[in-house]
Formats: C-alpha cells, structure tokens, sequence
C-alpha cells in the first residue's frame, strides 16, 4: 500500500508541473496573438487577459506542486558539511533534489509572474519586452517535475534507511 501511495504522489506531483508547463505555454502563445509593435528591445503592445488568466494559473499549479513535494517529503535537514559528507547516498541525493528543485521552482515563477504581470495592465504598454518569460517559466515547470520527483523518491528511501 505504501508503494502504491509514493507512486499515486509522484503523479500527482508530475501531472501538476506538466499543468503548469502547458498552461504557460499556452499563456506565451496567447500573449503572441494580441497586436504589437516592436523595435529592437523596445516594444509597444495591448495585454492579454487569456495570458494572464493561463499564466497565474501555471503560476499556482507550480508552487502547489511544490508544496506537495516539500511536505510530503519529509524534512531533511543537513546543517554542515561534515554532516553533508556523513550522510548516506540517499540523503545526500535528496539534498541535492531539494535544492535544485528551490532553485528551478524561484526561477520558474520568477518568469511566469514576469510574463503574467505583464498582461494585467488595462491599457497597452510600451517598455522592455518581455518576450517568451511564460513560455521559459513554462519549461521549467517541466524540469521542476523531474526534480520535485527525484527528492520525493530519495527523501523517502533515506526515512526508510534511518527508520531501519
């Protein structure tokens, strides 16, 4: 039952981050489909509310993913590197896990609120652009999920290995 539990949670895990990666996905090329004016780096152009909508909706689905895998994975907890280096090749391998999957998770929104605030505004704007942010969010929603399952597995099997 255990078993199936751990992969029933890495599925759910999985089909929220590949959510959030189609969602921004689909959020870039509804941004792309409003007209706009563009000069070199400067661009001129009406926001989507469809790309809002998609992208704040990539931009949940990322972060409850997230939350799923850090509370169901346990907590570990490693403050030094004599302890880094004590551990075993699970636990290291989940700390590696958890802090990739920080890492991509920080970047990953960081772009899809870019590239969702971007199309909240009422009237057109003209600025920077800010060209395929949901879509580079998008993708790494997808890299989320291989990370978020790796320190979901590794987190598990380093609790069984100490509970043993």
């Amino acid at each position: 039952m255990v078993k199936i539990g751990g992969v029933l949670v890495c599925l759910v895990i999985v089909a929220m981050d590949i959510g959030a990666g189609i969602l921004g996905i689909q959020a870039e090329v509804a941004q792309n489909q409003v007209k706009h004016l563009r000069l070199f780096i400067f661009e001129c152009r009406e926001p989507s509310q469809d790309a809002f909508k998609l992208g704040f909706a990539a931009a949940v689905l990322l972060v409850l993913a997230h939350v799923i895998t850090n509370l169901l994975g346990g907590c570990m907890c490693i403050c030094s590197q004599e302890e880094f280096h004590g551990a075993s090749p699970n636990r290291q391998l989940s700390m590696a896990c958890l802090c990739f999957s920080w890492l991509i998770m920080a970047v990953g929104l960081s772009m899809l609120v870019i590239g969702t605030m971007s199309n909240h505004k009422s009237k057109a704007s003209c600025g920077f652009s800010h060209h395929h942010f949901l879509s580079i969010g998008g993708i790494l929603c997808f890299v989320h999920a291989l990370f978020s399952v790796a320190y979901y597995v590794s987190a598990t099997a380093a609790l069984k290995e100490e509970g043993k």
